[in-house]
């Protein structure tokens, strides 16, 4: 009858052996050591927060909203609103992530204004399609003749229909980068020409939301340097 022979060749290994074939971090070699001799091991125990001293990050915060998350709450919509009533056109810079301009769009609302919205791309003369009579050409997709139809000015038109409780009308056109500088100049003015109106455009992004006065953007002041 044979019978299997097993060997266990750890048996009777220094234990300094165990710890050659397996790397073992500063904290472990520390308690190994203390319950062999009974002894803490100073040394590695300095060296140990030493490292945990060397990862420690300071975040100095300079402002207020540091502190409470300034991408959800910020304290200028006071003056976002005196800077509308003051400039009555703005050029505006929100974060790539958009839902920025949101809250700032929701406080005009409740101020009592109505809104506009309205894609740079595509509306041809601005002038034209704003404040006069312009002529569209819908697409006729090759089967159909092709036709010219004339809807009234875009802002007189929506300046009549206004309640009578309303403050003004505000056109918030998006993509305005695509803008040329003449078109910028335009709406800049046009709070001039309709003084119930007041313009909104999105010429750009940036890290945080900010905005600048349209007349300034387009070239008709001088930009104050900041």
């Amino acid at each position: 009858m044979k019978m299997a022979v097993t060997t266990n060749f750890k048996y009777g290994t220094p234990f300094s052996a165990f710890l050659q074939q397996k790397q073992l971090t500063p904290k472990q070699n520390a308690m190994t050591y203390s319950k062999m001799t009974g002894k803490i091991d100073t040394k590695t125990t300095t060296t140990m927060k030493a490292t945990k001293r060397i990862g420690l990050v300071r975040c100095n915060a300079r402002e207020i909203g540091d502190f409470i998350g300034a991408d959800l709450l910020r304290f200028d919509l006071g003056k976002w609103l005196s800077d509308v009533e003051e400039h009555k056109a703005l050029a505006i810079y929100s974060p790539h992530e958009g839902g920025y301009e949101g809250r700032y769009l929701n406080r005009l609302i409740y101020q009592g204004y109505y809104f506009l919205d309205l894609s740079a791309r595509g509306l041809g003369d601005l002038e034209t399609t704003l404040t006069k009579i312009h002529p569209v050409c819908p697409a006729h997709l090759g089967k159909q003749p092709i036709a010219r139809w004339y809807f009234p000015p875009e802002v007189d038109y929506r300046l009549e229909a206004l309640p009578p409780n309303a403050i003004g009308l505000v056109i918030w056109i998006i993509e305005a980068k695509v803008l040329s500088k003449a078109e910028l100049q335009f709406l800049a003015l046009l709070p001039t020409l309709r003084p119930k109106v007041r313009v909104i455009a999105e010429c750009g992004n940036w890290r945080k939301f900010m905005w600048r006065p349209l007349k300034e953007i387009a070239g008709l002041t001088e930009s104050e340097g900041q």
